[in-house]
């Protein structure tokens, strides 16, 4: 595809600029003298809940990594640390661009790990991300003392899940406050492609109908997320992302979807809607196959790993 098929591909799917927080956690947790958190539970935290977002005008939903790395552990599939970016590559990340993509994908990767009770990988992306985030100048986002209550509650997943989400939606506020909006979307993308790569990964091992479900609901995400990313698409480093996921949506539009809708239940107060409707996805190995591998290449070349 030439570059200007490609472009115009791309202004069909419209111009827009958003971010939304990459963790949603459907549950408040306080946090005690001693640095520890108040018990939470993640029986409130439902896997079809979303972050509403708007874009050019129009409301859409972004599922967030944490509620698919939910998802993940629930279809029995074991912890594998090779699907996580390598913490030291971190120090191979030059520019804005791998940098603010890259603290999405470790952003998943605290999700995964934490889901999984993986308390001491947790830290170590915990530090990976505090080192991003003050290079990037997203400050206090990550900072000691979230570091320190990580620590005080080692073995206390809920707890741990709140201070995740209670950091990134600090970062949130900052990039918005300060019209970074080019680093929220990248930090978004980033985010959705490395769970995008877990459920892949996972599907095509397990063929768990449940996270192959979740994967094609995600043809309606890409196309989000490559709207998000529109207006950037001529600055360095952005153009081949989107180049990228424009050709994955091609193949995502051969995913065979059947819908059976359901009311869905919106909370106004906390800008969140439930998902009742029910999809079931119909793919073939094959297909399935040639989506994973070409998530995966996305993947490895955000991540330097090729």
């Amino acid at each position: 595809m030439t570059k200007t098929k490609t472009f115009n591909k791309l202004l069909n799917y419209g111009s827009a600029a958003a971010f939304a927080t990459i963790f949603l956690v459907g549950c408040v947790s306080d946090v005690k003298k001693d640095g520890s958190e108040e018990d939470a539970s993640t029986e409130n935290v439902d896997s079809s809940a979303t972050k509403l977002m708007t874009i050019g005008g129009s409301m859409f939903s972004i599922p967030s990594p944490i509620q698919t790395a939910i998802l993940i552990e629930k279809s029995g599939s074991d912890y594998n640390k090779q699907f996580l970016n390598d913490a030291k590559r971190v120090t191979t990340y030059a520019t804005n661009y791998q940098k603010a993509v890259n603290l999405g994908v470790y952003g998943a990767d605290v999700g995964y790990v934490t889901i999984y009770d993986q308390s001491q990988d947790a830290l170590k992306y915990l530090g990976v991300i505090n080192k991003l985030t003050d290079e990037l100048g997203i400050t206090g986002a990550f900072d000691e003392s979230t570091i320190k209550r990580f620590e005080n509650n080692f073995g206390k997943r809920d707890s741990m899940l709140n201070l995740v989400a209670v950091a990134y939606r600090n970062a949130d506020a900052f990039l918005k406050d300060n019209d970074r909006l080019n680093v929220g979307a990248l930090v978004l993308a980033g985010g959705w492609i490395e769970t995008l790569y877990f459920s892949t990964q996972i599907a095509v091992k397990d063929g768990n109908q449940d996270v192959i479900n979740r994967i094609g609901e995600q043809k309606y995400t890409l196309n989000n997320i490559v709207k998000m990313l529109t207006p950037y698409y001529n600055q360095p480093e952005y153009d081949a992302l989107v180049d990228d996921l424009i050709e994955l949506a091609y193949d995502f539009d051969a995913i065979d979807i059947q819908y059976s809708y359901e009311k869905p239940q919106v909370d106004i107060a906390n800008k969140t809607t439930k998902i009742n409707s029910k999809t079931t996805v119909v793919i073939t190995p094959e297909h399935l196959k040639g989506i994973a591998d070409k998530v995966e290449m996305i993947r490895n070349k955000i991540v330097g790993q090729q």
